[in-house]
């Protein structure tokens, strides 16, 4: 397939729309090469986004099961959370690791970094493999305490199937892994 390289549209004019404790909504009138004009909004996130870990323990990922509010129920999912401004994602990754699951990993290693909804949010995530898990806690920012589940590597497709495991940042992580690690 050939690449292209289009031109990106010239940003006419930018500014926040909404602002609330979270979330940050900018509208943006763009005009694309064809003269087009168009009108956009956009979800703005930190710059520096977040990280999602692959914890992996003696043949299993170690998983958290956390409130999801946006679908309101409890989501099973890997360790995550935002990159703090002055820290990279690799210190993320090790403080998350601490914080959610208990464990400081000596070896963590970006496998990925994904996009969400690109077409009207700014947000990307790091996945990053965390291996040789050393027992270390840190207090972490959730409100209340979470459910860690250790869940074989080889009952992958059992994982995929349960009904509380529906983030796909979490799927792309189990396939990135798979794949990494040559079992599929």
């Amino acid at each position: 397939m050939k690449k292209s390289n289009p031109t990106l549209p010239r940003i006419l004019a930018k500014k926040v729309a909404l602002q609330s404790r979270i979330f940050t909504v900018e509208a943006l009138s763009l005009q694309f090469n064809n003269g087009v004009k168009a009108e956009y909004e956009r979800m703005v996130s930190s710059p520096n986004g977040a990280v999602l870990i692959v914890a992996v323990l003696e043949g299993h990922f170690v998983l958290i099961k956390e409130y999801a509010a946006g679908l309101e129920h409890y989501e099973l999912t890997f360790p995550k959370g935002k990159v703090d401004p002055g820290e990279g994602w690799a210190e993320a990754a090790k403080r998350e690791s601490m914080e959610e699951i208990g464990f400081l990993p000596k070896q963590v290693r970006l496998l990925d970094t994904v996009s969400l909804a690109s077409g009207y949010m700014t947000h990307k995530t790091h996945i990053v493999l965390a291996e040789d898990l050393l027992v270390q806690s840190a207090e972490g920012d959730e409100p209340e305490p979470l459910e860690v589940i250790h869940w074989p590597i080889s009952d992958w497709k059992n994982l995929l199937k349960e009904p509380c495991f529906t983030e796909g940042r979490s799927y792309a992580a189990v396939m990135i892994y798979l794949i990494e690690k040559g079992l599929i």
